[in-house]
């Protein structure tokens, strides 16, 4: 990895911060939620929210970027997450639900723009670094794992009011990733230099590698968020693990989710994507399988490290798959729509983990991804062979 560029370790420090944000509402959010919500039906809205703004924001960000480049929106964004955290922090001055809820969707931005680092360092190497480049920004993922929550717990009893430090501390993140970003090199951003050569996109997603690398990052993103939603549901409110086991757990899981990008590109150059995606998938069957078990404290911590592990070989799979299914001046409107794609039905999943959680608890939750993963792991063995 050492023969990079600057850019692409820009974009991994960035990411980092960047993804802070993401941990950080999801460790806080439903708990926070759970404190102003009306009913603990709805303590996961803040969270699903973010998800839902994920969805929302990446058509109209990609859009953006096509247009002032990838630099300036990233630089924009920073600003802009500031101001958002501002509301955040009044809506828990004066307790407002549906304040936070806006918060939360609002920041689903951020997290639109962020979820296009690993295409911006896809764009700033060879093909043949693609896989690589990915893994390299993911590992900003790591420290993310601790700097979320440990600002949301450091910052809890800062004033008056809980968890109002916990928004201040978070802003420094942004601060921190705009003066990282503003040495960030812009790469060409045409959208189509020539439209006349772009196929219509009912084209691009009739292919295989196409269908198989949306429904591996989609597949992948959908269960581990609809699962690890539900977890600090299920571990802090419902079997009553404390915040700080409730963390460890969160943290260990994330930690999962980005430290294998370590080592993910020798096991494409041993493996190959396709097989690495398998393996992906029958690590999220044990995962089901081990938190299915019991409720004690290491089947949530052994099973959140599996959902991590599981979501790693898929994600960074069909990430590295997707470049192969368009041509350079078709790349906007494709990344927008297979990440629009991934993160509607990740809402939907992150929408219904708390509901599903408090109504049936958390062995339904479990097995409600069955039907996902079996699906998806015919779609492998599917493409296994049409490629072959």
């Amino acid at each position: 990895m050492s023969a990079l560029p600057r850019n692409v370790w820009l974009l991994t420090a960035s990411l980092a911060l960047f993804m802070s944000l993401s941990v950080f509402v999801i460790f806080l959010g439903g708990i926070i939620g759970q404190s102003l919500a009306p009913t603990d039906s709805l303590s996961t809205l803040p969270v699903a929210l973010l998800v839902v703004g994920t969805a929302s924001f990446i058509i109209p960000i990609n859009r953006v970027m096509s247009i002032i480049g990838r630099r300036r929106t990233f630089l924009s964004v920073c600003v802009y997450t500031l101001i958002i955290i501002f509301l955040a922090i009044v809506a828990l001055q004066v307790e407002s639900f549906n304040l936070f809820c806006l918060a939360a969707f609002l920041f689903g931005l951020t997290t639109a723009t962020m979820n296009q680092f690993r295409f911006a360092a896809i764009e700033s190497v060879p093909k043949n670094l693609s896989a690589t480049a990915t893994s390299a920004v993911l590992i900003g993922g790591l420290v993310s794992a601790f700097l979320g929550p440990e600002i949301a717990t450091l910052g809890k009893d800062l004033f008056v009011t809980d968890f109002v430090g916990s928004f201040v501390l978070l802003s420094g993140c942004f601060f921190a990733a705009f003066g990282l970003l503003w040495f960030y090199q812009q790469t060409d951003f045409a959208e189509e230099k020539n439209p006349s050569n772009t196929r219509p996109l009912a084209n691009i997603i009739k292919q295989p590698v196409f269908i198989v690398a949306i429904s591996s990052a989609a597949i992948g993103y959908v269960v581990m968020s609809y699962l690890m939603t539900a977890t600090p549901m299920s571990m802090h409110v419902i079997d009553g693990f404390s915040l700080e086991q409730t963390k460890f757990v969160i943290q260990s899981h994330v930690i999962a989710m980005f430290l294998p990008s370590l080592f993910t590109p020798f096991i494409v150059k041993w493996l190959g994507l396709g097989k690495m995606m398998l393996i992906g998938i029958l690590i999220y069957f044990a995962c089901v399988a081990l938190a299915y078990s019991g409720h004690a404290l290491n089947n949530y911590w052994l099973a959140l490290i599996l959902l991590g592990l599981g979501w790693n070989f898929l994600f960074i799979g069909g990430t590295s798959l997707l470049p192969r299914a368009y041509k350079e001046n078709e790349k906007f409107k494709v990344q927008s729509l297979n990440d629009f794609l991934i993160f509607t039905v990740q809402a939907l999943a992150s929408l219904s983990a708390g509901w599903f959680v408090f109504n049936y608890g958390w062995e339904v939750v479990l097995l409600s991804v069955m039907p996902l993963l079996i699906a998806q792991l015919l779609i492998l063995l599917w493409w296994l062979r049409v490629k072959t």
